[in-house]
């Protein structure tokens, strides 16, 4: 798998595509590759599945999120709304 020093692990697309989309590409792989905090035992070992399926590997919780990361930006936002409503 080819690596550079600018693109990391987007460099297995060599020289095509230019070098914006490629950092861009490596930015959100780092970002879904690594771990997370699970929403129920609190621990930092939560890895993505596949496209929006995360898992904990300590209690074995198994819940959806955005396709790259655990928790969407908007996902929050209406979590806030509704616990504001709420309380």
């Amino acid at each position: 798998m080819g690596r550079t020093k600018k693109v990391g692990a987007a460099g297995r697309f060599g020289t095509r595509y230019g070098l914006k989309i490629r950092r861009r590409v490596a930015e959100i792989e780092a970002i879904q590759r690594k771990r997370a905090r699970c929403p129920r035992c609190h621990h930092v070992t939560v890895r993505r599945r596949s496209t929006g399926i995360y898992v904990c590997e300590k209690c074995g919780y198994t819940f959806t999120g955005g396709a790259y990361l655990v928790q969407t930006i908007t996902g929050a936002e209406v979590r806030r709304a509704l616990e504001a409503k709420g309380a």
